[in-house]
């Protein structure tokens, strides 16, 4: 009888351990993880909240970033539960990539102990202890959503515990005043490039001076990196690069007449 009973508290303390927050409820613009569960939930009308573009440090008793994008509008914050043999990486990579396939802009991403210290990032940037794992099993990225009705940023912070547990949060920002363009920061790009992903660079018969620049610092930190540029205007971008300092052996240019140009890494 002993057993039945402290099996069947097994049971049911699984089951308690398994539904999501009371109230609780998916952001509309991200998929769940496979049965992953909502374990913590917030949602505040207006907040001011500061993002960081960059690894979190504390000199002198303060916090340093980098970059950072401070902005105000409502929060909205789900913290998930991943299911046990899942790492906290899967879940961050499905969010990014799905995030990035309807079409949101990668401001900042980073993993690993080139983010900083994981209690930082818990206990100040989101406030939310469940959060505080190892230095190198964190992964965080901002992103700028693309929807019709607002401005919104969203960002994603992936962890695995000393327990083994992973989280996913996701917290959502509907702007009260919309961004400014705001650019990414070239190890970003350079990341997603070394990933096998492609660069959005819009149909702009011109290229931007800025991007230009950006990505020509971006393509210098490596100089090993070949890139293909696909799409309209194609050549003109590749001239552009070649004449903010990028070696022209290195680009390579495919013009179309319409859809979008991208750059890519040539393998």
């Amino acid at each position: 009888m002993r057993l039945i009973a402290i099996t069947l508290l097994g049971f049911f303390s699984s089951l308690s351990l398994a539904a999501d927050v009371a109230g609780s409820r998916d952001l509309e613009l991200l998929e769940r993880f496979p049965r992953a569960q909502i374990s913590d939930y917030r949602v505040v009308e207006e907040v001011e909240r500061l993002y960081p573009l960059g690894s979190v440090r504390r000199l002198s008793g303060r916090l340093r970033y980098e970059r950072e994008l401070n902005v105000v509008g409502r929060q909205t914050s789900v913290t998930y539960a991943l299911p046990t043999g899942h790492s906290h990486l899967e879940a961050f990579a499905q969010a990014r990539e799905a995030l990035r396939a309807d079409g949101a802009a990668l401001l900042y991403w980073c993993e690993g102990r080139e983010c900083g210290s994981s209690a930082l990032w818990a206990n100040t940037v989101f406030a939310n202890a469940q959060l505080n794992g190892g230095d190198d099993q964190q992964a965080y990225a901002l992103l700028r959503l693309k929807t019709d009705a607002d401005d919104r940023v969203l960002a994603l912070y992936a962890v695995t515990r000393g327990n083994r547990r992973a989280y996913l949060l996701a917290e959502q920002l509907e702007l009260k005043d919309p961004l400014d363009e705001l650019l990414p920061v070239p190890a970003t790009l350079l990341r997603l490039l070394r990933a096998g992903e492609a660069l959005p660079l819009g149909s702009a018969a011109t290229p931007p001076q800025d991007w230009v620049e950006l990505l020509a610092r971006t393509l210098n930190q490596d100089i090993t990196l070949r890139v293909l540029l696909r799409g309209p205007q194609a050549s003109v971008w590749r001239d552009a690069l070649a004449a903010a300092g990028v070696r022209a052996a290195r680009l390579e240019a495919e013009d179309a007449l319409s859809g979008e140009l991208v750059l890519s890494r040539v393998r």
